[in-house]
């Protein structure tokens, strides 16, 4: 089990009569890049605000970097990062301060943001813009620097919420990059995504419909269980009886 960054087994949230997330079932393996899919009203979102510690279950368990959801949500909190689709650093705010502002967030000392923030910009080829402010950059560098910010303090897991929306192709491609680089150094990835092509770069993919893990397999298996020849049809199968139009 050391091996397993995420695990839920019949992990439910009911809002009343409402069964937004109904009795999944999945693990996650440590180091591994994992999609989670679905169309709007899938259940996503609440399944990973239960996962990340914000919301609590009504029934099932789940771990979540060895912490139960119930009872250890502050420790989950320490051990992940998380980056949501709309951009989440402050734009009236210079790269550096931003870099140093979020690792302070993070617990870590003056020397590490220092030396971790020197090898991030680095990293992103940005060093040059260290005093630039956040709102003047182009979209794939903000998202690019939000990445690297949400992994600043080398978390066990990062949750990657739609991370790439808006993006453009090439962007995203270099996006990627930086997932398997943190993949690469052991950290998990958990990514929530509308572009199915994206899908494909996943070690394996679930496919929620209407709060249920309709399919849960790697991308090639799963075209094969459909007879397809791409996620994106993988997909509309699936989605195609789905009742839900919200999330």
């Amino acid at each position: 089990m050391d091996n397993i960054a995420i695990k839920a087994d019949k992990l439910t949230k009911r809002f009343g009569d409402f069964v937004a997330v109904d009795a999944i079932t999945f693990d996650v393996k440590q180091g591994e890049i994992f999609g989670f899919v679905g169309a709007n009203g899938a259940g996503k979102t609440t399944a990973m605000r239960i996962l990340c510690g914000l919301s609590v279950p009504t029934s099932g368990t789940a771990t979540v970097a060895g912490f139960d959801v119930y009872k250890q949500a502050e420790e989950i909190k320490k051990n992940i990062g998380y980056m949501s689709q709309k951009f989440s650093l402050y734009e009236d705010l210079t790269v550096m301060e931003n870099i140093t502002f979020y690792a302070g967030i993070y617990g870590l000392s003056d020397k590490e943001i220092k030396d971790r923030g020197a090898e991030l910009l680095d990293r992103l080829g940005i060093t040059a813009e260290a005093k630039t402010f956040v709102g003047s950059l182009p979209l794939g560098w903000k998202q690019k620097l939000a990445f690297s910010v949400a992994v600043i303090h080398r978390p066990k897991i990062v949750f990657l919420d739609e991370p790439t929306g808006g993006v453009d192709p090439v962007t995203r491609r270099q996006f990627w990059d930086l997932i398997y680089e943190a993949s690469d150094r052991g950290i998990t990835a958990f990514v929530t995504t509308h572009y199915m092509d994206e899908a494909e770069y996943c070690g394996r993919v679930s496919v929620m419909v209407d709060g249920r893990i309709d399919a849960f397999d790697t991308p090639a298996n799963l075209k094969k269980q459909f007879s397809v020849n791409s996620m994106n049809e993988v997909f509309y199968q699936l989605a195609r009886g789905a009742k839900r139009k919200a999330d």
